[in-house]
């Protein structure tokens, strides 16, 4: 039977991924993956029903994907549906949640497990529980703002109290929420805290990648916000040996955007990709624990790398996002470094070009290690030579604060070749 080229995706798992999702497709090997996808974080986060902290979509088989096998994933259009968006820092609600408020939830007041809910009014207390109707969300936003966009979605600006109340009155709409989308939209808790700051747009895709080979909230699947599952007192609690399943799906990397190619391992058979979180911007390390998250229409298109056995997601970012030292030499470069080393009687040269590993941990350090440590596997080299490497030649960027960074390095052609890389590392150098 004749695969499809294209699939088109606008359902949502509830906040999980894992092995026991149901799958759409197989798109052909090749093929496009078109998605229309939903706001992360906050909105999952108010809606105590989800068992994750994102509303991710439907995984999506590729054919002939499996496990030992990787799949790149170009980032062809992240185009922001949404009109509004609200976000800002958090603090937690005791006694709504038992071990983890992104997963397990609770009513304070009938004592519903992961309670449906709805929306009265406006404002901080505006999520009811659809069983009592006690006020029930877990988080509470600390500082917060509501933000709008322009048409072309280039400019953004942050509004007063009042404008906030008025757009939450039509919030579900104006954040463009998909029909399958089942969160509470943000916008009308009307937060306000920040007005009047005007910003750029730079759209990008928080998480994103291939399905774990346990299941896992969607909004855990990397290693820092995966701490929060060891030893939980909940269904998905594991272990830190269980937490080597994980594919860094969720990697809030502002470079994951248009342009970009995101090479991710395949850890269940057809891979099963998925994509949410998009936001409208973000500064690197996210340090605010969130950003504006949105509604988007993406378009993937999935190639199956054969043998790349990854430990995590390898990012070829559009080449103007790369570390200055990891870009590669311009020609007048190459002919300098030719001559200074026919100067000193050095034979030979690299010809390098540059990828970027993605290292994830309970903090900054760990994920570093982990970054550096997936490199020297998958190059059959010492964790000191990639140390040496990436000092000279590369850049050690944050991603998302506790513990998500990019570990780029220039890597030496006849490597690329070797892992099967080579063609995909040229293709996005020469773009």
């Amino acid at each position: 039977m004749k695969l499809p080229k294209t699939i088109f995706v606008n359902t949502f798992t509830g906040g999980l991924v894992g092995p026991s999702i149901p799958m759409v497709g197989p798109v052909a090997n090749g093929g496009t993956i078109t998605a229309e996808t939903a706001p992360g974080c906050w909105g999952p986060m108010i809606t105590p029903s989800f068992k994750g902290g994102h509303e991710v979509t439907s995984p999506v088989a590729v054919e002939g994907a499996v496990p030992g096998d990787a799949i790149a994933i170009r980032i062809k259009k992240v185009r922001v549906t949404s009109v509004v968006t609200a976000s800002g820092t958090m603090g937690f609600v005791e006694g709504r949640y038992t071990g983890d408020p992104f997963v397990s939830r609770h009513c304070p007041n009938c004592g519903t497990i992961n309670p449906l809910t709805r929306i009265e009014g406006v404002g901080a207390e505006a999520v009811r529980c659809a069983n009592c109707g006690a006020e029930v969300s877990p988080f509470r936003l600390t500082n917060g703002y509501t933000i709008v966009f322009d048409e072309r979605r280039k400019i953004a600006v942050t509004v007063n109290g009042r404008v906030a109340r008025k757009l939450a009155k039509d919030a579900a709409k104006l954040m463009a929420l998909p029909e399958s989308s089942c969160q509470n939209p943000v916008v009308a808790l009307a937060p306000a805290d920040i007005s009047g700051l005007a910003t750029r747009l730079r759209p990008f895709i928080g998480n994103i990648g291939t399905t774990p080979s346990i299941d896992m909230p969607d909004s855990h699947n990397a290693g820092d916000f995966g701490q929060f599952l060891l030893g939980a007192p909940h269904e998905y609690g594991i272990t830190k040996e269980q937490l080597e399943n994980r594919t860094d799906g969720h990697l809030d990397i502002d470079s994951v955007r248009e342009g970009a190619i995101l090479i991710c391992p395949v850890k269940v058979p057809g891979g099963g990709v998925y994509v949410g979180d998009a936001h409208a911007m973000q500064g690197d390390g996210e340090i605010a624990g969130h950003t504006t998250d949105v509604a988007a229409k993406v378009t993937l298109q999935v190639n199956v790398v054969k043998g790349l056995k990854i430990g995590g997601p390898i990012l070829l970012p559009p080449v103007k996002d790369l570390p200055l030292l990891a870009r590669p030499l311009t020609a007048a470069e190459k002919k300098e470094a030719d001559a200074l080393a026919k100067k000193f009687g050095q034979t030979a040269l690299e010809d390098a070009l540059p990828i970027q590993m993605v290292g994830s941990g309970a903090n900054l350090n760990e994920a570093t290690d982990n970054g550096v440590a997936r490199l020297a596997e998958l190059f059959q080299i010492s964790r000191e030579e990639v140390l040496n490497r990436v000092t000279l030649s590369g850049a050690v960027k944050i991603g998302r604060l506790p513990g998500v960074v990019s570990v780029t390095m220039r890597v030496p052609l006849p490597w690329l070749k070797k892992v099967g890389l080579i063609k995909l590392v040229k293709e996005q150098c020469s773009s």
